[in-house]
Order: C-alpha cells, then structure tokens, then sequence
C-alpha cells in the first residue's frame, strides 16, 4: 500500500470516531502568513514535500491565487496528526485573508469548531482580526494564537528577548481584549488565550519552526535557543527542533474541541428547531446513525463533476444515492458522489458520518447555506455577513448570441459566492454584478473570461447608495388602482441600536416564527412593546409592522402587503436605490371582500405607492458606504498620506507610532477610493502596506446629494431632476 493509500485508510478509520476529529479554520489579516502555515502542516503531514512547504502554496490553487498570491477561496483538506500516541483527523480550511473575500471566512466558520487566529508579530492586531474573531465567535467557533513572523523581530528589529515578550503581551492582550468583547457569554473568561497552557504559539511559517510552553516543557528546546539558531542562520537545525506542524498541530488537538464536544453548544446556537426532538437530540450527539443532516457551507464548479457541494455533516451519515430535501430550496435532491477533500483533490468515500466536512455532487439547487437533511425540518439559521456588497458593475455581452450563456454564467457566480449579487434585466441585456470590492469583482471578471470563455463590456465600477428618511411621516393613504382596497402607513427613521442588532443577526431577518420573541428583543432596544408586536416583516435592515385591530381579509392579502414591502424597499423614490434603516408600519386598511378585486396587480401598486409617497413626505435622504483604511508607511511619508485621504473627503480617526513604522486609521467614501491603490503607491514611493474594511453607510452631505441623486436617475435612464413630493404622491 503505497504513502497515500496508507492516508486515506487512516482518514476513513479516523472519521467514524467524532472524538479523534478536530475540525478547524486558519484566519489571518491579508499579510499574516496563513497559507505559508497551512501549507507547513501539510507538509508535516505528509502531504507535499517539506522543500515546497511555503513556496508551493498548496492550498491556493487557483490560477488567480498563485498570479495575485493571495488566497481568494476557502480550501479544505483532511489530514492526520499523532499527539502523544494517538492518531487525530484534521479537516482544516485555509480562508482568505482580504476583506473582498470575508464572505467564505463566513461561510467556512459555519463548517468547524475552532480557528487559528495568525497575528503578525510586527504589525499586531489589524483591524481584520477583529473581524475574523468576531466572525468565529459569532458562530461559536473557539479560537487559539499563532504570532507569526517572530524571525522578523529578532532579525529585522534585532529586539531582544525582553522586548520580544513584551510584544507577545500586547498581541495577547488584544486578542483576549476582542474575544471578551464578542465570545459568547458563557465562553468569554473559558476562551482567553494564553501562553503558559499552549492556547498561543509563536513562530515563523516560512521559516517552518514554531514554539509553544508545553513544547519547550516537554522538549527542552528554549526561546534562547530559537534566538541563537535565527542569527546564524541555520534554519535546518530550527526546524527539526521545533517543527512548526507538531507544535501548531498538537496546539489544535489538545485546545480545539471534537464534534461531540461543540455540537453540544453549537446546535442550540445555529439550530432553530427543538433540540429536545429526535433530530434535536441527534445533531447535540453527533449521532452517525441518526437523521441525516447537513449545512451547504461552499459551492464550486467542477469541470468534470458539475457543481460539488461542500459542508458540514450534523448527524446521521452522507452516502451515495442517498435522496435528501434541500429545505429552503423547497426540493427533494440525490446525493450522487460522497467524498472529502485532500487539497485541490477530492477522494470519492461510501459514506461520511456525522461531524466530518464533506464533498458531494448532485445537490443542483442548493445554495451556501443550504440545510439538506432524510425528512422535512427547520433551516439552520441564516449565515450573517460582516460586510455587504457595496461596488457595483454593468455587463454586457459584446455578442448578442452570448447573453443566454452570460446569464447562466451570471447566475453560477452568483450561487457559488452568496456575497455576489446579480440583478439580471433580459429586456436590456445589462446586467449588475454588485461585489465587496474592486478586487472582488475583478476576480469574478476574470472568471467569466477565462473560466466561462465569454466577451463582455464591463462599465466602470458605480457606487451603491442608500436611501433612507430622517423623520416620521404623516398616515398616508395607498389606494388600489381599482379605488376597492386602501392602505394607511406611515415610515420613521429605524433606531440605529435596531438596526446594528439585524445587521449583526441578533434579530433574524425575515417573517418571525416567534414574532412575541422579536417583539420582546425589539422592546429591550427601546421599541414600545404595543408597537413591536405588530412585527410581521424583516428585511434587508428594515421592518414592517401590522399596527391595525381586527381588519377583515387582512391575513388573506398580508403576503401580497410583504411582498409590496420588498418592492418598495429595493428602489427607493429618490434614485431607485436600496432603502435601510426604515420602518414601516399599516395602521389602518380597508380591503374588498371578493378576492378578485385584491390581487397582485390590486394589492403591489397601492402598498409600494403608499410607501413611496410616505417616505417622500419623511424628508428623504442618501446615505453612502465608507470604507475603513489602515495605512502602514514610514514616518517621512506621512503627511502625503494625509493628504492623499483628505483629498478623498476622508478623516483620519487615529495615528500611532509603532518603531519606524507610522499606523494611520483613517474613513473614506467608497465613492472616493477608486484608484486609491495607484494613488497610496504613488505618495509613498510603494512604501505604504494598507488594507481596507467595510465601514457601514453615512449620510450623504445636503449639497453633495442632490448631484449625486441627479447622477444615478441619468445612469439609470430617468429624468434626472431629483423628484419631487407631488411626482411621488399622486393627488388624494
């Protein structure tokens, strides 16, 4: 039997036994050195050869990844480690660091139970730490600390070893700082980091060495010794004295939880349905031989398999012909092919029982975030992104017979990465690929071309705005066409305590199913209960309320009213533009008895126009995205980095120095940063290193807004004089 043979029959025998499995994600802030660490384990494993360890880059094995050298998808692999004589199943995934592509971060926490959080040992805690942290944490998923670049220090910054540990507490401190901000309750004080129990380690990834307390006890290998060996540059040595995947890897096993430990806290966490049921009880236990379930957690394309699904098994066990439900697609699905991930290959298995990460084909209509499951259940709680698309493209096919294949090209992008949203119009032929980012659209154009072989037009990139209201209207009246139905309705700014609870998933969105439990989180956020009872609706930061007593029919033309709600909310009567932070609530209604004179055709114009016009009369506003830079550049090139900020109506909310190095945070208008790289490189002669992350919407300035509204309606083909409340309103 030959080396990997040998792996996949340790895996196949290791899978079946939940306590020997850890589960676990590699986060990092773009520069930190991630995929170099995750590449050393493999190489520790067996895997790829330790010469390639940190140059091959194993785990970025797209085309995109190895040109940009940076990690754009999420990779999984499975892999085997001994810790003190017995064999553990690793099931790793090597996220991306940019914060364009923190949607698979978000994706890939829903599939494991503990991260490595790798921090620079130079630069510290940047701001996507906090982000990757507070992602992990949100899903209950428990961290441990690799500080990285420790050779830097010592080499670069010839610090010595007092000053090295100094630096190790800072980092250290910040970290615990964020995991107290956001562990759950019950974890926050369990869940802290620290050196003397082996939950942090220090090393170099590219060098392939790491240590930790428990290691230099049991070796004793010493930090002097590190030291030594460093300065005179004799990094084999290094290794074998403190390889880098032993130390890393039995930090994993002896810190990280196995499935039957995390499924316990877990489930409860990401589960809507009764966890007292038989399902319930199965998921807790991390049952093979219960119900199947599963979450979608990753969708890829694969040339010769079609669409491969990748996720995580709750209970019960994943095999070949198997016939699943996909619950939100509403559809019934077979399993044709079972297997796990070994690096860019994928190994057919029979079957996968509970607990492991798992590849399958066959699931055509899921989606990331799917729950498949043997029989009818409740979804799985919806994944909550930290950020959301905020730059947007238009696309055109250059040849007309290409437009059917862009529009399935389209589609498959938009379903592979959640974080991706299509708007598709078949009357134009244009169509608006709305990313994270610059970066994160580029990558998806590439992808259209090389991966899909198709010619567009792409459109420079535009700005999404926001529209939003800044007062509470007056009751307005929303008649149907045919006069036989009236709705009264006011909107009102939604406080920005309810509104950062949807964003952050404390409150779902979507029709509550238990609307007294929402009222009564509304409540606690300052909503008058009597008011939040009347919840029906949450969607895309904005809420519906029913406030009305005892109308007949009500109920019978509620989803149309929903539906209406959804119109209105995605085109808002300024520019067209999405509308956040609003609510929206039906105080009173008049509705024909005879069904045919409330449909669709009835109910939508009457409903939206109602809104429209209320929102007209609410002084409306736009809000714009902001993004959050952090620029390291030396001290000399400082004020050009002021300068090159203000000049894009940005402010500079924090400056410190760190060494040579100058650490400037500073918020910008997204609208403004376009060429920002081009720009930054230019100022500091390429010294600057600088990364960006969502920074929420702020309010367009008054005198700005009203050319910025002018601007859109022009793109989108509309008059473009910025409307007016008797263009919205039509005369009662």
């Amino acid at each position: 039997m030959g080396r990997r043979e040998e792996m996949v029959a340790k895996i196949k025998e290791l899978m079946t036994q939940p306590e020997r499995i850890r589960n676990m994600g590699i986060a990092a802030h773009i520069d930190h050195g991630k995929t170099t660490l995750s590449d050393n384990l493999l190489a520790g494993a067996g895997m790829i050869s330790e010469e390639l360890a940190g140059k091959q880059l194993v785990l970025d094995f797209d085309e995109q990844e190895q040109a940009r050298g940076i990690t754009i998808n999420a990779a999984n692999v499975s892999m085997v480690h001994n810790y003190e004589g017995q064999d553990y199943l690793i099931n790793l995934i090597d996220t991306p660091g940019h914060v364009d592509f923190g949607g698979d971060v978000t994706r890939a926490m829903r599939a494991i139970d503990g991260a490595i959080i790798v921090v620079d040992a130079v630069e510290g805690v940047m701001p996507q730490t906090e982000t990757v942290l507070r992602q992990a944490l949100r899903e209950y998923v428990k961290p441990v600390l690799f500080i990285n670049k420790v050779d830097r220090l010592i080499k670069e910054l010839k610090l010595g070893p007092n000053e090295i540990l100094q630096r190790f507490a800072k980092i250290i401190t910040d970290v615990n700082r964020l995991i107290k901000k956001y562990a759950p309750d019950e974890f926050k004080s369990q869940w802290m980091v620290k050196v003397e129990d082996g939950s942090v380690a220090f090393g170099s990834a590219y060098y392939n060495w790491a240590l930790s307390v428990p290691y230099m006890k049991k070796t004793g290998v010493s930090f002097k010794d590190i030291v030594e060996l460093t300065n005179s540059g004799d990094l084999k040595t290094l290794r074998q004295k403190a390889p880098l995947h032993v130390v890393v890897l039995d930090m994993v096993v002896k810190h990280l939880p196995n499935p039957l430990e995390a499924q316990k806290y877990r489930i409860p966490h990401l589960w809507r349905g009764d966890v007292e049921s038989e399902i319930g009880q199965a998921m807790m236990r991390c049952d093979p031989k219960g119900k199947m379930v599963m979450v979608v957690t990753k969708i890829i394309l694969d040339k010769h398999a079609g669409e491969v699904s990748t996720g995580r098994v709750w209970s019960g066990t994943v095999k070949t012909g198997q016939e699943v439900y996909l619950i939100n697609a509403k559809r019934k699905a077979r399993i044709q092919q079972v297997g796990i991930y070994m690096g860019p290959e994928r190994v057919n298995m029979e079957a996968v029982p509970a607990g492991n990460i798992v590849a399958v084909t066959g699931l055509r209509d899921a989606m990331a975030g799917e729950t498949v499951s043997q029989e009818q259940i409740e979804p799985f709680e919806a994944l909550h992104y930290t950020s959301e698309p905020v730059v947007t493209v238009a696309i055109e096919a250059k040849n007309v017979k290409d437009l059917p294949k862009l529009i399935e090209a389209l589609r498959q992008l938009a379903k592979e990465d959640p974080t991706l949203h299509v708007k598709i119009d078949e009357e134009t032929g244009q169509h608006l690929l709305s990313g994270m980012g610059e970066l994160h659209l580029e990558v998806k154009l590439v992808k259209l071309k090389e991966d899909w072989k198709l010619d567009v037009d792409v459109s420079p990139p535009i700005v999404v705005y926001r529209e939003s209201v800044s007062k509470m209207s007056p009751i307005v009246e929303g008649k149907s066409p045919n006069k036989h139905n009236r709705f009264y309705i006011t909107v009102e700014p939604l406080p920005d305590e309810i509104y950062q609870a949807i964003r952050e998933g404390l409150i779902p969105e979507g029709r509550p199913k238990n609307p007294k439990e929402v009222a009564k989180k509304l409540a606690e956020l300052g909503m008058d209960y009597e008011v939040a009872k009347g919840i029906v609706d949450i969607y895309q930061g904005n809420l519906f309320l029913d406030n009305t007593k005892g109308i007949q029919y009500l109920n019978e033309v509620m989803d149309l009213l929903v539906d209406g709600f959804h119109q209105a909310m995605d085109e808002g009567p300024l520019a067209r533009e999405p509308v956040m932070k609003v609510m929206v609530r039906l105080h009173d209604a008049k509705i024909h008895e005879d069904n045919v004179h409330r449909g669709p055709a009835q109910i939508y114009p009457a409903i939206r126009g109602a809104i429209q016009c209320a929102m007209m009369k609410a002084q409306p506003i736009l809000y714009e995205p902001y993004q959050k830079v952090i620029i390291n550049v030396p001290y000399e090139y400082m004020g050009a980095v002021s300068r090159e900020i203000n000049q894009r109506r940005g402010q500079l909310i924090d400056m410190r120095q760190e060494g040579e190095v100058m650490i400037i945070i500073a918020e910008a208008p997204v609208a403004e940063m376009f060429g920002f790289a081009g720009a930054i490189r230019g100022a500091t002669s390429g010294r600057a290193l600088w990364s960006t992350e969502h920074a929420g919407f702020k309010r367009v300035p008054g005198e700005l807004a009203v050319n910025i509204i002018r601007q859109i309606r022009q793109r989108k083909g509309l008059d473009p004089n910025p409307p007016k409340e008797q263009d919205v309103c039509p005369q009662q």
